[in-house]
């Protein structure tokens, strides 16, 4: 019932209601984000861009916190009366008859009622366990995405219209020539020489896609039963004359990669997430809907659509939960379930001299990374609370370790064992098991992978602390990324050094540095002892990257970042890019 018989509102549909009016409010600024995101990008704003991602993942929790003390202040006996909450689930499921966002609004019920219940009452019936509203056949204020249907022998007309109708303010500089680019490389990637069927048609999503200093036409092309799902990246002219398409990508790794969550999320103005969602999955059904919700901004719906995959990971399966492959982290007790591709860590209780840093920090820097440009060089971890594992499931001696250095952070329920807080991260390949087992060829791009994500995260103000083989990853497509956050900071943090001269033979011989070392001082010509022995791979790493171990190299950096340089990251191949010469090689070789 919505009230009593004078009309007044129920107390369950009032806390409905209030709830529900912390998520509107939550997603009218994720939308304002989009539009704000727009007018950056046509502005070439780059600091005030990336001040949108901040904004973007910050405004989410300011706005559970605003509706837990709206909901305490208002029915304070919510705290503990557990007979309220079947009924408040009930009746915001009635509220969300039509709605355009259910799956997003329940995920913020869930924040909401787990601040604000006891831990003791996180029962199926009071929280959306599994998504109660359907998401299919929402019908969108305006189309998610338009279909263009080319006249036989023009479809260079139908990529003008569409570049067009992307209403921005900015005009191209050049857009038929960037057209017959995409033309020549569609045909290029396109295999043969295939007739149009009936159905022939470009399919385009109605927003823009932006991060850094991209926007993105996310689209598929369809022929029949064929569909060539593609990715056109628009930038800004260094002539300044306009905007010009720097890239289109068709290959499915490449798209991945774009959408890799070891990049900032994209900020994209969507009425209904579902339906862009479920077109991206289409695109490409290697990534599943918690990173695909991710990738667009809506993270904490990707949290909650990660767990439920552990869960039916968990049901259609029978293996255990063991300690993640790689060397034993000091900082963090790290586990994995093989069926499952993700990593849980948990912050130990304890850590050695060498470690000087405490929990705080070491979650404080886990936030760093988070609200970070990760230029694809960091994965993005989840934060999480309270998350059941059944000990059934789990190796003894994980369970041992965990409860012998994890305790601050454990729980028990009966046969399950409660992990108070972890972080979630895709699982790869440690860099210093990767090397032992690579062949020539791999350990090569390995080593020259290694010192591209240094650089990398340098250029973007950032500096790993830790700098070891253990604490890099290679993931399934090649590309090595740093996953140890415990000691990373900013660059311009750190006071890099060289080396004093010794003095005299007793200075020489010292076993401990004869000078003041800084608790920031950093000496990058010590790298590479601890990285490589003698041998091939150091060989590679001098050759190629031996201005990393060079003081002056790492200040310069300091120096162009305190100068307010904003770094530019490609996060695409260069075989994608639209220059010319490329495109006729590809076009020859066709």
């Amino acid at each position: 019932m919505e009230g009593d018989e004078t009309g007044e509102m129920s107390t369950p549909h009032a806390i409905a209601r209030t709830i529900l009016d912390g998520f509107e409010k939550r997603y009218a600024q994720f939308r304002a984000l989009g539009a704000a995101a727009r007018e950056r990008f046509e502005k070439a704003d780059w600091a005030g861009a990336h001040e949108l991602n901040r904004i973007g993942i910050g405004t989410y929790d300011e706005r559970v916190r605003e509706s837990v003390e709206s909901v305490l202040r208002l029915y304070p006996d919510a705290h503990t009366d557990e007979r309220l909450w079947p009924q408040v689930k009930q009746a915001l499921i009635g509220l969300l008859y039509d709605h355009k966002r259910p799956e997003c609004a329940e995920t913020f019920y869930n924040s909401v009622a787990c601040r604000v219940l006891d831990r003791t009452y996180y029962r199926n019936e009071y929280i959306f366990w599994r998504q109660a509203v359907a998401t299919e056949f929402i019908e969108a204020d305006d189309a998610t995405w338009r279909s263009w249907y080319p006249e036989k022998g023009n479809v260079l007309s139908t990529f003008t219209d569409i570049a067009r109708g992307l209403g921005l303010s900015v005009p191209f500089e050049n857009l038929r020539r960037d057209l017959r680019r995409v033309l020549l490389a569609f045909r290029a990637h396109l295999p043969g020489k295939r007739g149009r069927q009936l159905n022939f048609q470009v399919q385009v999503l109605s927003s823009l896609f932006f991060r850094d200093k991209g926007a993105y036409v996310v689209g598929r092309l369809l022929n029949g039963n064929q569909q060539t799902p593609f990715v056109a990246c628009l930038r800004h002219a260094s002539s300044g004359l306009g905007l010009y398409v720097d890239a289109l990508l068709l290959k499915p790794e490449h798209l991945a990669a774009l959408f890799s969550l070891s990049r900032a999320y994209f900020i994209v103005d969507m009425d209904v997430p579902s339906e862009f969602v479920a077109f991206l999955n289409q695109l490409m059904p290697g990534k599943s809907k918690a990173e695909l919700y991710t990738s667009v901004g809506l993270h904490k719906q990707g949290k909650t659509l990660f767990y439920r995959d552990l869960q039916d990971s968990l049901k259609h399966s029978t293996d255990s939960f063991v300690p993640a492959p790689g060397a034993r982290g000091m900082v963090m007790l790290v586990f994995t379930l093989p069926s499952f591709p993700w990593v849980f860590k948990v912050i130990r209780d304890e850590f050695p001299p060498q470690k000087q840093v405490t929990r705080e920090e070491v979650q404080a820097k886990y936030l760093l990374v988070k609200y970070h440009d990760r230029v694809g060089r960091l994965p993005d971890a989840m934060e999480y609370s309270d998350v059941l594992f059944p000990t059934d499931r789990m190796d003894p001696v994980l369970v041992a370790e965990l409860e012998r250095t994890c305790a601050r952070s454990l729980d028990r329920d009966g046969s399950r064992l409660i992990v108070k807080h972890l972080y979630v991260e895709r699982r790869m390949t440690p860099l210093d098991l990767f090397l032992q087992s690579g062949d020539p060829l791999q350990r090569y791009r390995a080593v020259l992978e290694f010192g591209g994500a240094i650089r990398d995260l340098a250029e973007a103000n950032i500096f790993p602390g830790d700098i070891l083989l253990k604490n890099f990853g290679v993931t399934g497509r090649g590309r090595v990324v740093f996953y140890d956050y415990d000691e990373i900071s900013l660059l311009t943090e750190v006071s890099f050094r060289r080396l004093p001269t010794a003095r005299d033979e007793v200075e020489e011989s010292s076993a401990e540095p004869w000078f003041h070392v800084g608790a920031r001082d950093v000496f990058p010509e010590e790298f590479l002892r601890f990285l490589f022995p003698p041998g091939r791979l150091r060989e590679i790493f001098v050759e190629f990257h031996g201005e990393l171990l060079d003081a002056a190299w790492w200040i310069a950096r300091q120096e162009e970042i305190r100068s307010g340089k904003q770094p530019d990251f490609i996060p695409y191949p260069d075989e994608v890019r639209l220059e010319p010469g490329h495109l006729v090689a590809a076009a020859t070789s066709a």
